[in-house]
């Protein structure tokens, strides 16, 4: 197989793997792919060290936990931001701001001259 100038191969992967990696991923922000990276990456920690399937999914457990404290401030906002979004938008107020934005906007405008 020649040399490839890209770092990255292709594989094939059973639907059932992707769409489940599809779930996990999204509410961590990963991609599908991240999230398949995750997954072997834990496999092969698994297996090097001979952890038990408890051991493992207690240490990630832990280290999830650990994660979670950390978040960083910015994150958090963002999600106070698409909450408000979210509810401004459900309740139709987002709307009518826009509606008021605009009509403002052309009141403030003033009318274009016409090239003599």
């Amino acid at each position: 197989m020649p040399a490839s100038s890209s770092t990255f191969a292709s594989v094939k992967l059973p639907v059932a793997l992707v769409d489940r990696a599809r779930q996990s991923a999204q509410p961590l922000r990963r991609s599908v792919a991240s999230q398949i990276e995750y997954w072997a990456t834990l496999g092969q920690i698994v297996e090097s060290t001979g952890l038990s399937v408890q051991e493992a999914r207690a240490a990630i457990e832990a280290h999830e936990a650990q994660e979670a404290q950390k978040a960083p401030a910015d994150v958090l906002q963002v999600d106070a931001i698409a909450a408000r979004f979210l509810a401004v938008e459900a309740d139709g107020s987002l709307a009518q701001r826009v509606r008021e934005a605009v009509a403002q906007n052309r009141r403030g405008a003033t009318p274009a001259k016409a090239p003599a």
